[in-house]
């Protein structure tokens, strides 16, 4: 590492761990461990490879990956040399990733065995190639391709340098990078260490993809500092899940309301052994007080959350002990994080009980959003995030969300924008108007319904729709029912009233389960 580092660079954490804990597992990989010290030497290694082919501060790193080990060394090989991390999703279309690869403008594209195919038709539908290998000892730490263009001089790694870019949808169609610095993680780590103290002795199970900031700032990356051992699960099984509890003693665990609603549906919920479980983190929506309840009994009390990828992303927290007392809240905020609600048609700020959009500051925040100025001042005012949530804070100060001033909807923890998906839609010829509104799912927390109007006379059905869509869009994001109207209806600016579609959607996907019963 480069002398005279920020204060607040990750790229420190690894080393000062490993120099005190160097013989501890840092990450149990399918079985699969590394201990501090090794994950370190190959970091570094790494780094000094990066550095030798040319990479430097600005630099971004695009991946494409599936949680593992691997990809642990690259995230610290970047931070020790100022470079970005870009963890593109494997589960978007070659045509949506090329898109996102285009706007990334990456250095360097890593990529692990599983998703080659992937990566192949991905760099088929770039302009102009990218230098790409193999995450892993025998690809890019055995040799590292060099960097097209004039080498980067290398500097030493600041504070403000970019270190994640996280690719979230918001309520435009496309989705954004959210730029998090090196002290953007640092003091979210920070903020959720007041909440969540772990030690050398804890068993972190990681089971959200590592294209979600989750998969970082909500428990790995503060298990690392705090010389933790951190399970990775590649991909989602409940029984698995529940069988790795049991068996690697798991103390710490965060997940979306449907991740823990799978898990306890599971035939072994009930005879698990749960007894090692002391924290369990819920984010990306409001749980249910029936599914809480079903934990609770368990002896896990769940810790509701609320946050947003621009605020690193950890905002807002309730401690189970409190659940009871403010049902369908989701918390006081995080230490050095400040809140104020906002009249939304008059940006008045808000005092005592009240309504109104939540509006977030602290040094959590994000830089902005990637090469793109008039979004991030769209999202910012005078320092301060406009989330889009509309919020309730009582008495207490505790916060429930109410609504959503954006028009995102989360379906197992992923934000789906439904103008992306009106986008894609309204591409097919015999579309000529269509808008996509979220209804509630009992196991996803929502999904999609699309209202279309047909062009005059086009025979066009649900099944050839469903079809155009897929060929597109990632399967979270295409609608679950598609509602032929003859027109949409509209509000007095000739906008789709999507509170009426909303409810009219509510009652058919209800209808439809009824008649299911």
């Amino acid at each position: 590492m480069t002398t005279g580092d920020g204060a607040h660079t990750l790229g420190r954490w690894l080393p000062e761990r490993a120099a005190v804990s160097g013989s501890r597992i840092a990450v149990d990989d399918r079985g699969v461990t590394i201990t501090y010290a090794a994950l370190d030497a190959r970091a570094a290694s790494l780094a000094d490879a990066l550095r030798g082919a040319g990479y430097g501060p600005g630099d971004r790193v695009a991946t494409l990956s599936g949680n593992s080990i691997d990809h642990i060394v690259a995230f610290f090989a970047c931070a020790r040399l100022g470079l970005a991390l870009v963890p593109l999703s494997w589960r978007l279309t070659p045509a949506e990733l090329a898109a996102l690869a285009v706007r990334t403008d990456p250095a360097l594209l890593l990529v692990d065995e599983e998703h080659i195919a992937l990566a192949r038709e991905t760099r088929e539908r770039m302009p102009h190639a990218v230098p790409t290998a193999i995450l892993g000892t025998t690809g890019i730490e055995r040799e590292v391709p060099a960097r097209r263009g004039a080498p980067v001089p290398p500097r030493p790694v600041r504070d403000d340098d970019a270190l994640l870019v996280i690719f979230t949808s918001g309520s435009e169609a496309a989705p954004k990078g959210v730029v998090l610095s090196h002290a953007s993680c640092f003091w979210t780590n920070h903020s959720l260490a007041g909440a969540l103290q772990l030690t050398e002795a804890d068993v972190v199970l990681s089971m959200l993809p590592q294209f979600h900031v989750a998969s970082w700032n909500v428990q790995p990356l503060l298990a690392w500092w705090s010389g933790a051992t951190v399970v990775l699960e590649r991909t989602f099984q409940p029984a698995r899940a529940l069988q790795l509890i049991a068996d690697r003693g798991v103390t710490a665990v965060m997940g979306v309301p449907t991740q823990y609603r799978m898990l306890a549906d599971d035939v072994g919920f009930a005879a698990s052994d749960l007894s090692s479980l002391r924290h369990a983190f819920v984010g990306g929506a409001t749980i249910d007080p029936a599914l809480a309840d079903a934990w609770a009994a368990r002896g896990v009390p769940l810790v509701q959350g609320y946050g947003l990828t621009e605020a690193g992303p950890n905002v807002l927290h309730l401690p189970a002990a409190e659940a009871a007392a403010h049902p369908g809240a989701v918390g006081r905020p995080y230490r050095h994080v400040e809140t104020r609600v906002v009249d939304h048609a008059t940006g008045l700020t808000l005092e005592g009980a009240v309504t109104g959009e939540l509006w977030v500051r602290g040094p959590g925040m994000f830089s902005g959003y990637l090469d793109d100025p008039e979004a991030t001042a769209r999202a910012l005012e005078d320092g301060w995030l406009r989330t889009g949530d509309l919020v309730h804070r009582d008495h207490a100060g505790v916060f429930r969300v109410v609504d959503r001033i954006k028009e995102i909807f989360i379906t197992g923890g992923e934000n789906v924008a439904p103008a992306e998906v009106e986008q894609v839609l309204a591409a097919h010829p015999a579309v000529a108007a269509v808008a996509v509104v979220g209804v509630p799912d009992p196991v996803w927390g929502e999904r999609g319904v699309a209202f279309v109007a047909r062009t005059a006379g086009a025979p066009l059905g649900a099944d050839e729709l469903d079809a155009h869509a897929r060929g597109v869009l990632a399967a979270y994001k295409v609608p679950i029912r598609y509602v032929f109207v003859d027109d949409l209806p509209r509000t007095a600016l000739d906008k789709p009233a999507r509170s009426v579609l909303r409810a009219r959607a509510r009652t058919l996907v209800e209808e439809d389960a009824h008649e299911r019963r």
